[in-house]
C-alpha cells in the first residue's frame, strides 16, 4: 500500500457535521496533534482479531494461546520500529503520560530510600517547552531544572548543555520532548543524548508527537547517542484503542516493586511474601489492552509499508501551503517557525491567534460555521504558551485568580491546527476561507461565552448527537 491508497482508509474522512445554519458539511479535522482517526486496514484487523480474543499468558485454551503469541508478536514488531535491541523492555501502558509517571515512578523508589532526610535531590533537566505529562511527574523524583527556550521558541541548547555540567554528578536525568504539540519544533535527541551521557546522566524522550510522523531508532545502549527511555502513544498515530508504550532499559525495571500490583505480575504469592515475574509482565498489571496492542502494531505495519519519507514529504508540503496562506493574512500571528522553506525540518503543528480576538472564541467559530476542528487553550503546556505569548508572571498570577474563581474566560492561549497523513490543501484552502471570515467579523452567530468552561457557543444553537450515534 502506498500513502495514496492509504489516505483513502482513513475512517469517518468522510462524515458529515451540523453547522450554525442548519446545513451539513463534510467534516474537517485539523486536530491530529490531540488524536488521529484510526485506518481501515487497523480497524479490520482489530474485528479480525476478536475472533479469537482471549486473555492472555497462562490460559491452555487454544484462543488463549493463540492471543498471546499475537501479544508478543506485536510487542516484537513495535520493538523494531524503534530499533530496540534485546538490551529493552517494551511495556504496554495506557498512554504517554502513563508511561512517563511509571519511569518516574522507577526513578522515585531506590533514589528516595537510599538518601537520608536532610540528602540533596537528585536533579532532573526538562525544558520549558514540555507537555505536562513530561514536566509534572519528574517533581516527585528530585529537584526539576527547566531549560530556558530561545525567543523563536526553540530550546535553548547552550543553556542545556551549560546546566547539564553546572549541575554534573547530581543530574540524573534529562526529560525531553522527542517534538512540541504547541510549535511543532523537532529537538535533536541523538544530539542531546551523546551530550547527556557524558555527564553521566540518561535521556528520556517523550515522543508522543514524534512516531506518528518521524522515524526513531533508539539505538543501541553502547552507543553514546543511545536513548535511554521511549515513550509514545497509539491514539496520536492512527490506532485510538488505548494503548501505550515505554521502551526502557531492562535493568532499571528489574529490581523493585513495580508502581501497579496484582494479576499477572507475580510468580507466587504467599499471605506475607509475593515474588514478581520477569520483565515486562511485571510491570503489566491485571489484563491488558490486546486489542489496543494489535491495532498498534498493524499501524507500526501500514507505515513500514508506506515508509515516512512519502509521509513526510505529504505533511511537509500541507505545512508549507499552510504557513504561506497564513502569512500573507491580516491579524494573524504564528507562534514559531514561520519560514515555509522550514516546513521539512517541524511538524505541521502550527498555533496562530487572531489579534484582538479570544482563541477560543475563534476555535468555536471554526466548528459551528466552518465545520472545522481545531483545538485551543495551552496544550497542556502551560508555562510554554505563557512563554510564546509573553504573558508577565503578574499576569499569570491574575489569570490564576480567575481560575481558581471557576472562571477560566481569562486563561491566554492560541488556537492549533495539526496535520495528518491524510489531510489536504483543499481543507487548508477551506479553513483559510473560514478564517478571513472571522478576521472580517463576518460571521452569523451570537456567542456568548461559558465562563466555568472558558468556552463559547453561539446563542440558540442545540445539537441531537443522538442523530449521530446513539448506543
Amino acid at each position: 500500500m502506498n500513502l495514496a491508497e492509504l489516505q483513502k482508509q482513513v475512517v469517518g474522512m468522510n462524515e458529515s457535521v451540523a453547522l450554525l445554519d442548519g446545513t451539513r458539511t463534510k467534516y474537517i479535522n485539523f486536530d491530529n496533534a490531540a488524536s488521529t482517526p484510526t485506518l481501515l486496514p487497523v480497524m479490520e484487523k482489530v474485528n479480525e482479531f476478536c475472533k479469537w480474543y482471549s486473555n492472555v499468558h497462562r490460559g491452555t485454551g487454544f484462543k488463549s494461546q493463540l492471543s498471546s503469541w499475537v501479544f508478543e508478536e506485536a510487542r516484537n514488531i513495535i520493538a523494531n520500529f524503534v530499533g530496540a535491541d534485546a538490551s529493552s523492555a517494551v511495556i504496554f501502558c495506557k498512554n504517554t503520560t502513563e508511561a512517563i509517571n511509571k519511569l518516574a515512578w522507577r526513578f522515585q523508589c531506590p533514589m528516595i530510600k537510599a538518601m537520608g532526610k536532610d540528602a540533596e535531590k537528585p536533579v532532573i533537566l526538562t525544558s520549558i517547552m514540555e507537555h505536562h505529562s513530561n514536566e509534572l511527574p519528574w517533581r516527585k523524583v528530585g529537584k526539576v531544572v527547566h531549560v530556558d527556550i530561545n525567543s523563536d521558541g526553540t530550546a535553548n541548547t547552550f543553556d542545556l548543555y551549560e546546566k547539564l555540567e553546572k549541575h554534573k554528578g547530581k543530574v540524573c536525568l534529562v526529560a525531553i520532548t522527542g517534538a512540541s504539540n504547541v510549535t511543532g519544533y523537532i529537538n535533536p535527541i541523538h544530539e542531546y543524548a551523546e551530550k547527556v551521557h557524558e555527564a553521566g546522566a540518561q535521556i528520556a524522550v517523550d515522543a508522543a508527537q514524534l512516531a506518528p510522523h518521524r522515524p526513531i531508532d533508539i539505538k543501541p545502549k553502547k552507543d553514546p547517542q543511545h536513548i535511554d527511555y521511549l515513550a509514545f502513544s497509539a491514539h496520536k498515530m492512527y490506532a485510538p484503542y488505548g494503548i501505550g508504550v515505554l521502551v526502557t532499559d531492562r535493568s532499571v525495571f528489574e529490581h523493585g516493586d513495580p508502581d501497579y500490583v496484582g494479576g499477572g505480575t507475580v510468580d507466587i504469592v504467599d499471605l506475607e511474601s509475593a515474588y514478581w515475574k520477569d520483565l515486562p509482565e511485571r510491570e503489566e498489571a491485571g489484563t491488558p489492552d490486546i486489542v489496543g496492542v494489535v491495532a498498534l502494531a498493524k499501524v507500526v505495519k501500514l507505515i513500514e509499508d508506506v515508509g515516512f519519507d512519502s509521509i513526510i514529504e505529504h505533511e511537509a508540503d500541507l505545512t508549507a501551503y499552510a504557513l504561506e496562506k497564513l502569512s500573507s493574512m491580516p491579524h494573524v500571528t504564528i507562534y514559531g517557525d514561520k519560514n515555509p522553506k522550514n516546513a521539512r525540518n517541524r511538524l505541521g503543528v502550527i498555533s496562530l491567534n487572531i489579534k484582538g480576538m479570544d482563541h477560543a472564541l475563534v476555535s468555536a467559530i471554526l466548528s459551528y460555521e466552518g465545520g472545522i476542528g481545531v483545538r485551543n487553550g495551552c496544550f497542556c503546556a502551560h508555562p510554554y504558551v505563557k512563554c510564546l505569548l509573553g504573558v508577565t508572571s503578574e499576569q499569570a498570577k491574575e489569570v490564576e485568580k480567575h481560575i481558581l474563581a471557576r472562571d477560566r474566560s481569562t486563561i491566554p492561549g492560541t488556537f492549533r491546527i495539526s496535520f495528518g497523513l491524510y489531510n489536504t490543501k483543499a481543507e487548508i484552502d477551506h479553513f483559510c476561507t473560514v478564517l478571513a471570515k472571522i478576521i472580517r467579523k463576518d460571521y452569523k452567530g451570537r456567542y456568548l461565552v461559558d465562563k466555568e468552561r472558558g468556552e463559547y457557543y453561539p446563542e440558540g444553537f442545540n445539537v441531537d448527537f443522538s442523530k449521530f450515534f446513539i448506543f
